[in-house]
């Protein structure tokens, strides 16, 4: 009995191991059929390819796959409960953002952000970019451009870094015309990642780091730190610099502002030094469980997907919420309801803090410019103007990172509420010095219930505007655009 129970262990053990090597031959066979395939692919390439090829149909026979999914950023169909790929006028649906930027473009037209597919496009269409007539007119400095295309990096090239920023944004009009695409992050030649934007460089080197040290699963995520960062333009060059020499927290880069007396624009109602945040968002990701873990950017924008044995990513970058079967569902076991409601729940809470913060921060511009006009000192509103600054770039910080109240959402209820903390404060100063001057009522408030009736109170003519930007796009718009073609810049 014994002797027979030994024989049926041994051949089970024989048949669970032929099991196992059966199984591992398949996975080496499968492995090393998909590595041929990628081999075979950068080998025989139609289109060999070195330097910067700006114009990204120029990719598309030798990686199909990856050019479908990119031109697909054209499809604005997703809509989330906070976000999506729609262009939503943000002015609209908030006017008190519009009181926030009194005194600076973004109080004429501020939309959600599309696709990749329609980063020039939606410049040049913005009425913050103006309407130049001339290639020489106009405020607008040629590093607006720097994240929106491939033919950036070509320019800087061409005409040296310095120049470039040195530039007028109408004096590349005929040049800057494809969107964001392949060589933005890819060598030509190798397609490995690559960092093609001069500041996310100098950055690092200010922090002692060499970023050609970085691992693979990092430049997954820098790649993408070249644009979604916080950033400015610094000293009489307009230097796109990135304020991380601090560290990169929002206090960080505060700091670093401060000792350099730096601010954005001077807000036109409360006469505040204001800190402009950009979209700091792979800042706010390495804060959050997910960037601390070593997620990628990519692992959630451009998730894996797998064709005729091929494995590549999905260049159709967009909310992981749109595909959760193949972003948070790889590593979470919930129903893709439960991970979608947990997400929204983060988002409802931090958004009932940033409503509330708007509305007072709105309000302390408003009461500060009532201050002015009844005799309050420079001395006076200096701790006002103080808090009002704190407590936007907070408030801005958080906002502009799209999508930060998920990346790190203990780290932006945080900031929000810190940032509705300075609102209230600056309101009760307000209070001290009205009162000293005699006023004790309450201050009258204008009405700035719509987006209109705020860019009125502000000052704004937007029918003007647009009537402007309108015949810029009718008139020079086509010119540019026919001198790119001339000259092979677009097909």
């Amino acid at each position: 009995m014994s002797k027979n129970l030994k024989t049926w262990k041994g051949w089970l053990l024989f048949g669970g191991t032929m099991a196992v090597v059966f199984c591992l031959g398949l996975a080496v066979s499968a492995l090393s059929e998909r590595r041929a395939e990628v081999v075979s692919i950068f080998n025989n390439r139609k289109t060999p390819m070195k330097g910067i090829v700006a114009v990204n149909e120029e990719f598309k026979g030798d990686f199909p796959r990856e050019y479908q999914t990119w031109a697909e950023t054209a499809n604005c169909d997703f809509q989330s409960e906070f976000n999506g790929n729609i262009a939503v006028d943000a002015l609209e649906q908030r006017p008190e953002m519009v009181i926030l930027w009194a005194g600076y473009a973004f109080a004429k037209d501020y939309s959600t952000p599309r696709g990749h597919m329609y980063a020039v496009e939606d410049i040049r269409a913005s009425l913050r970019t103006g309407a130049p007539m001339t290639a020489e007119e106009g405020p607008m400095s040629a590093n607006c451009w720097t994240c929106k295309s491939p033919d950036v990096p070509r320019m800087m090239q061409e005409l040296g870094v310095e120049e470039f920023y040195k530039g007028k944004w109408a004096a590349l009009g005929a040049e800057v015309v494809n969107p964001i695409g392949c060589s933005d992050c890819h060598d030509s030649e190798t397609m490995d990642l690559q960092i093609s934007r001069p500041a996310l460089i100098e950055a690092f080197q200010r922090q002692g780091k060499d970023i050609t040290k970085a691992t693979p699963q990092e430049m997954r995520s820098l790649v993408c730190a070249q644009c979604h960062v916080e950033y400015f333009f610094k000293g009489e060059g307009k230097v796109v610099t990135f304020p991380w020499d601090k560290g990169m927290t929002m206090e960080d880069m505060e700091r670093y502002y401060d000792e350099l007396n730096y601010a954005d624009y001077t807000h036109k109602l409360s006469k505040t030094p204001i800190l402009k945040a950009q979209h700091p968002g792979y800042e706010i990701a390495q804060l959050g469980i997910h960037g601390q873990r070593g997620v990628s950017c990519a692992d959630c924008h451009m998730p894996y997907k797998s064709e005729g044995g091929v494995k590549y990513s999905d260049h159709h970058i967009q909310s992981p919420l749109a595909m959760i079967d193949r972003t948070c569902q790889v590593c979470h076991r919930e129903s893709e309801e439960t991970l979608k409601n947990n997400v929204y729940e983060r988002q409802r809470k931090a958004n009932e803090i940033r409503n509330r913060l708007e509305k007072e921060l709105a309000t302390a511009h408003i009461e500060a410019k009532f201050a002015w006009e009844n005799g309050a000192t420079e001395a006076e509103m200096k701790p006002v103007l103080d808090l009002i600054r704190q407590s936007q770039w907070r408030w801005d910080f958080a906002v502009a990172s799209h999508g930060g109240a998920f990346h790190a959402p203990q780290e932006i209820h945080r900031i929000l509420a810190h940032g509705l903390d300075r609102a209230l404060q600056a309101r009760m100063e307000l209070v001290k010095v009205l009162a000293a001057h005699g006023y004790t009522k309450a201050v009258p408030m204008p009405d700035i219930s719509t987006k209109e009736k705020a860019q009125k109170y502000i000052g704004l003519d937007i029918p003007a505007e647009k009537a402007a930007k309108e015949k810029f796009l009718k008139e020079i718009e086509p010119e540019w655009l026919k001198q790119a073609k001339a000259n092979g810049r677009m097909i």
